[in-house]
């Protein structure tokens, strides 16, 4: 016998049941139950009527804004940083360590804390409060108008 003389034996069929194929009487669901009948559901959170665990966590009260607050930077750390003439802006109060440089997506604002004496510009991207333009002004600087997001 050779190579090309073999013949492959035909599989038989199997007797198939009627109820879901190859199953059997129950097809794979077990006995009785909701979720051994047709259509039968349970929702897959539902914990057989206990308190769930959602349920157990800590509620916590009151309203969380979805949008970050706006980075907070005070004239007295202008003050203390830069000398006059310079311009303030988001880059410079990075690269002077004023403000992280994750919080550059964040606006930033800047807060009459403290006094300024010296002459700065205040680039567009940064809001101002009004006491901090009209102190910033007072001392000879400029503030570049910007529009608040809010």
């Amino acid at each position: 016998m050779q190579i090309h003389e073999i013949s492959i034996k035909k599989k038989s069929k199997k007797k198939c049941i009627g109820r879901g194929g190859k199953r059997g009487t129950y097809s794979g669901r077990g006995m009785k139950g909701q979720k051994a009948r047709s259509g039968g559901n349970v929702d897959p959170l539902f914990e057989g009527g206990r308190t769930t665990l959602t349920d157990k966590m800590k509620k916590l009260r009151g309203f969380k804004s979805p949008y970050a607050k706006k980075v907070v930077v005070s004239l007295e750390k202008i003050e203390k940083n830069y000398v006059d003439g310079d311009t303030v802006s988001v880059v410079s109060l990075i690269e002077k360590k004023i403000i992280k440089r994750t919080s550059k997506k964040n606006d930033v604002k800047i807060l009459a804390v403290g006094a300024i004496t010296k002459k700065v510009t205040i680039e567009s991207g940064i809001n101002v409060s009004a006491t901090a333009k009209a102190q910033i002004e007072k001392a000879g600087g400029s503030v570049a108008e910007s529009v608040e997001k809010e």
